[in-house]
């Protein structure tokens, strides 16, 4: 994985940053009991860092792979378990002369006592922390022995947990036994809580040195960070100030440098000339840019970025530099009194911006194997699906400097939420201090970032004390008086201790206390106050329609489960392991010890009808879910702006297996994704049908407004034409416009609602802008015709395309290309009778492969046809 984070010194002449990443060896801690249960990993093994104790066991072939069929439950005597971690460490003569020589590790998991050459330096106790210490006074020319001693979290705690009267509400308990039910130790730990278990991931509490460490040598001067602050942005001009921290031994004199090189090439700098005294100095250097190309989420504008080049200069000697890619923009969370009730709007240089968008999670349950082609892969698929905002949900850890360069260049907004998943905090103040710290170092680390629009305290705690079964109860049990220490422990921690971090470091940018929530200015949850979660459906079992019930300002949580790829499952399954209920089924769906696959079959039979085979289940859990999701995001983007937001649960996972993401583990698209890139486009026709009444709403996000033409067709599925009207329409910019309202009588006229459809078509510029088609009866009531599908794969300059026609109707039409490396330019549609698409295929697949693999089904191949079934879901 790409370094927590980025050093900025660029160093005195002379001086030297050494990365510690090679020659590393590690090994169970001989005082711990595992060596007695597990003596093949008592002895010192080749160890990777940054990496965790996980893989390293992996990669010298220790251990089975965590991700196979049911290998979890046996791999959890790792987490329970202390290591040591140690390198020699070859120091020469040259070294020791610098004034300084530093010791970094810029991120330890979790609890880490670290010593050279026998000597304790640093005790370390919080995963998101970086930890620097000096240690030229410990080191000696030659060789030198560098340890870190990594202690079991829950060992850590859990000895302590038990003898306390009662123990924090958590979230989820363990399945293996090694924590007592209610009794959970990651709440009292800072360290990414989606490694204790999630409903979509496994349990595999990491330990190791999971990100680079360093040895810094320096003289005199070193610079701590340089930050480019910005104080007022508008079209006109941008008022910064350039911001430097810097260390240094002696009184004197300095000049401080500025370069930028705008977006369009051009460059200017400027200088100051400051007095600095021993110790810590902060300066500031003003600067002024007219005319900015500010930076702008993707479809309001490019996403322009500016390069700052800082220079420390003393006696005509340039001794320190860094350099900061940043661009330039306003950000407001608009929270006005309208009729609705309070809005909850993000503002980018003036312009109110619709959020759409997911929850991304962490990419894997080892951080370590985290690739840029795969922070490449999932933010490209995000901006592919016409997202403009990722929620960073508070379970997991910050990521990397990458990531969000990544993100700044492709235009993503990114909803940071700092790293708290739900579990009631402790209020003790040396906890909060540990925290206070931790989010300093966070936020000034990735304050440049233009992309991050919000910071967020929390995920769900204020909700879940509020609302949940087994906070109300703990509440109750521990009287008033410790009821009130923990209530205004989380209001001073997420309303004043975070709030003040981003005040003071990033004040260009809203801070919000918990998600869902109203920044304390009320209860949580709420639909006319701030942002909220939705989980009736799905969590609730209410059925899919209830979407409709609900337009809460900014709907910043909801989802629906469906199943990976058939080629992912196989990744990790056994032929015999492909059934729901199979145990290796089971223990890859976290949601309910399992039970989730029940809670899948259970929305598909209501919807589509009972799935013929195991393939069938799989097509039909990713259809519900796309269509479930597309039902909830026009609604959303309809009410605008009553909402101003959808970011569903969630975009990407841990590990293979069942979940709500839209992209799998592996980066293959399930039909969410599909349906997303289409739902989330900027410009959406919207038929919203309820109670037999269909509103329509042309919805444009657009800077501009747009003259079209609304074409409505209703057909049946045999291609006959029933009836047809066109009419001109007019998109007003940043808008959804209610056009149209019909009930079926008119719509089908005569027509049976179990064969006919409407066909919604915006056209204009000579194409076809949005189409959507609406059905009278749920999927499982409709007749759906045999759509006499014929697929040709062929190739022309450009590659190879596929061509698919359709004799009738088809829904949902999949195509696949089993494990081949095979991307389609589209997936997941319906087509009309008569009609043909042409897609893109790419990847590494040679033609005669594809032909070979090449499989193309519709909704009509995926249900047994009973009769009875049928005749049930008639009303």
């Amino acid at each position: 994985m790409v370094g927590l984070i980025l050093a900025l010194w660029a160093g005195v002449a002379g001086a030297a940053t050494q990365t510690l990443s090679s020659g590393w060896r590690f090994r169970l801690d001989p005082h711990s009991p595992a060596t007695q249960t597990h003596p093949e990993a008592a002895g010192w093994r080749a160890a990777q860092v940054p990496g965790s104790v996980q893989t390293d066991l992996l990669t010298a072939g220790v251990i089975v792979d965590p991700f196979q069929r049911g290998n979890e439950a046996a791999l959890q005597w790792i987490g329970l378990a202390d290591w040591q971690y140690q390198l020699p460490l070859a120091i020469d003569a040259a070294t020791l002369r610098h004034d300084h020589v530093d010791l970094v590790f810029d991120g330890l998991d979790t609890f880490a006592d670290v010593s050279l050459n026998g000597q304790p330096l640093l005790a370390a106790d919080n995963m998101f922390r970086r930890w620097r210490v000096p240690v030229k006074d410990v080191l000696h020319a030659g060789s030198n022995t560098l340890q870190v001693t990594l202690h079991s979290p829950i060992a850590r705690i859990q000895p302590w947990l038990l003898k306390q009267p009662h123990a924090l509400p958590g979230e989820f308990d363990s399945a293996f036994g090694d924590e007592p039910k209610g009794r959970q130790t990651a709440n009292y730990v800072r360290k990414a809580n989606y490694q204790y278990g999630w409903d979509w991931g496994p349990r595999y509490v990491t330990e190791g040195i999971w990100q680079p460490v360093h040895l810094e040598s320096w003289d005199e001067l070193r610079l701590a960070d340089f930050h480019v602050a910005q104080q007022h942005v508008d079209a006109q001009a941008a008022q910064l100030l350039a911001q430097f921290d810097l260390r240094a031994d002696h009184a004197g004199e300095a000049g401080l440098r500025v370069t930028w090189t705008a977006p369009d090439g051009s460059q200017r700098s400027t200088t100051l000339a400051t007095s600095l005294t021993a110790g810590d100095n902060h300066v500031e250097l003003p600067l002024r840019i007219e005319h900015p190309q500010r930076w702008w989420p993707v479809g309001y504008g490019e996403p322009n970025l500016y390069r700052f080049h800082a220079e420390v200069v003393v006696a005509g000697k340039v001794i320190a530099s860094a350099e900061r890619d940043t661009g330039l923009r306003s950000v407001e969370l608009r929270r006005q009194r309208d009729r609705w009730g309070r809005s909850f709007a993000f503002v980018i240089n003036g312009v109110p911006v619709f959020a759409k968008g997911a929850n991304l999670i962490p990419l894997d349950s080892f951080p370590e194997r985290v690739t840029g082609s795969r922070l490449q892969q999932i933010l490209q698929s995000a901006r592919d699906a016409n997202m403009n905002m990722l929620r960073v949900w508070g379970g997991g850890y910050y990521q990397s400097d990458a990531f969000y360069a990544l993100a700044d260049r492709l235009g993503l907004m990114i909803w940071q939420d700092f790293m708290f998943g739900g579990a009631i905090p402790p209020y003790d103040a040396a906890f909060r201090e540990n925290t206070r710290i931790e989010a300093t170092e966070q936020v000034i680390r990735l304050r440049d970032h233009p992309s991050i629009v919000l910071w967020c305290g929390n995920n769900e705690v204020q909700t879940g004390w509020e609302s949940w079964p087994d906070r109300k109860q703990f509440a109750e049990a521990i009287g008033p008086v410790e009821r009130a220490r923990v209530e205004q422990g989380m209001r001073t921690l997420f309303g004043e201790t975070l709030r003040d971090v981003v005040q003071r470091h990033a004040p260009d940018v809203p801070y919000w206390a918990s998600s869902p929530g109203t920044d304390f200015d009320g209860p949580a949850n709420v639909p006319d106050d701030g942002d909220m979660h939705v989980w009736d459906v799905w969590a609730g079992s209410a059925p899919i329609e209830d979407y409709l019930k609900t337009t809460p300002r900014f709907q910043s949580e909801y989802g629906l489960q469906s199943f990976p790829a058939l080629a992912t499952l196989r990744s990790f399954a056994a032929p015999s392991d492909l059934s729901p209920e199979s145990p290796v089924m089971r223990a890859h769906q976290k949601f309910d010890g399992g039970n989730g696959n029940q809670r899948l079959l259970s929305y598909i039979r209501k919807y589509y009808g009972e799935p013929k085979d195991f393939a069938s289940f799989v097509y039909l859990s990713q259809v519900m879910q796309a269509e479930g999701i597309e039902l909830a995001a026009d609604h959303l983007r309809s009410a605008r702006p009553q909402s101003m937001g959808s970011l569903y649960w969630q975009l990407n996972d841990v590990w293979p297996g069942a979940s709500w993401s839209s992209v799998d583990y592996f980066g293959r698209w399930k039909a969410l994704q599909f349906h997303a890139r289409r739902f989330y486009a900027p410009l959406r026709v919207a038929p919203i049908r309820r109670g037999g009444r269909t509103e329509v709403f042309l919805v444009s996000d657009r800077t501009a407004p747009l003259d079209a033409r609304l074409r409505l067709r209703v057909m049946d599925m045999d291609g006959r034409l029933l009836h047809e009207r066109v009419e001109p329409v007019r998109l007003p910019a940043s808008s959804s416009t209610r056009v149209a309202e019909l009930n079926d009588a008119a719509l089908l006229q005569t027509a049976d609602p179990r064969r006919s459809f409407a066909v919604f078509e915006l056209v204009g510029q000579g194409r076809t802008l949005s189409r959507h088609l609406l059905y009278f009866e749920p999927a499982l009531a409709l007749q759906l015709p045999d759509p006499g599908l014929h697929a040709e794969l062929a190739e022309d300059h450009q590659g190879t395309v596929l061509r698919i026609r359709a004799k009738r109707l088809a829904r949902e039409v999949w195509v696949d290309f089993g494990s081949l490396d095979a991307q389609l330019s589209d997936n997941a549609f319906d087509l009309l009778p008569g009609e043909q698409v042409e897609l893109r295929v790419a990847g590494t697949a040679d033609i005669a492969s594809l032909r070979n693999a090449l499989r193309v089904h519709s909704l009509v191949d995926a249900t047994a046809h009973a009769a009875s079934a049928q005749e049930s879901a008639r009303p």
